[in-house]
């Protein structure tokens, strides 16, 4: 199997450093002077109550949860001949949320931030115990705010679609309808900070960039 040039690579890695860059000032900037008046603000406002943003936060881990059902029809599916270009873009997108999800787990436990709210097991957060910031190398789901996960998953799948139909506005449209109103929700629910979405979101679109790249659906 031929191998792109490495230069395609070396420009992968370059993009990669760049949205890492951008990703860390975001995050930064969130953490000082936006996370937490956002999280009052919700709190205060009671945003959290509308029952859609409670059910726009649902699909990600649904998704994820049918991902290897899909995987299993799809390899299936490819022992009578070649995949179609949609097959192979729902496999690699499967596989791209999959991969994401174990990232976040990891960077969770790595970065150790407290969440916006208490939610289970009395975990400390923001508004329930006044707790906030990063507290590096402590695991535990009490713990694991950033990067979001829901952020990384819905980035991570709907980036490889993205990128696999660059030419397809309904792609394009129907990317952006389903994923805005998805990331908004962790945020209006109190899930988590803007700062865990940003960082989330990088995650998965890098992840998504690679998965394309890999699997060559990028446009050439």
């Amino acid at each position: 199997m031929k191998t792109r040039p490495e230069v395609d690579y070396r420009a992968l890695l370059l993009c990669t450093s760049m949205l890492t860059t951008f990703c860390i000032i975001a995050v930064l900037i969130c953490y000082f002077w936006i996370d937490r008046p956002v999280a009052f603000f919700v709190y205060q406002h009671r945003i959290n109550s509308f029952p859609l943003f409670r059910w726009l936060t649902y699909p990600p881990p649904e998704v994820q949860n049918w991902s290897a059902f899909v995987l299993t029809v799809l390899m299936v599916r490819r022992a009578w001949g070649p995949f179609m270009r949609w097959q192979k873009t729902l496999f690699v997108a499967c596989l791209s949320l999959i991969v994401a999800d174990d990232f976040r787990i990891s960077l969770g436990d790595v970065f150790g931030r407290y969440w916006p709210n208490t939610w289970t097991h009395d975990n400390p957060s923001l508004i329930g115990t006044g707790t906030y910031g990063f507290h590096l190398f402590q695991r535990g789901d009490d713990v694991g705010s950033f990067p979001s996960g829901h952020a990384a998953r819905i980035l991570a799948f709907a980036a490889v679609w993205w990128i696999a139909m660059p030419r397809s506005r309904v792609v394009q449209i129907v990317v952006i309808v389903l994923s805005a109103p998805m990331l908004v929700s962790l945020v209006a629910m109190n899930y988590h900070f803007v700062g865990d979405v940003i960082a989330g979101s990088v995650l998965g679109g890098i992840l998504a960039m690679y998965a394309a790249h890999l699997a060559r659906l990028q446009a050439t």
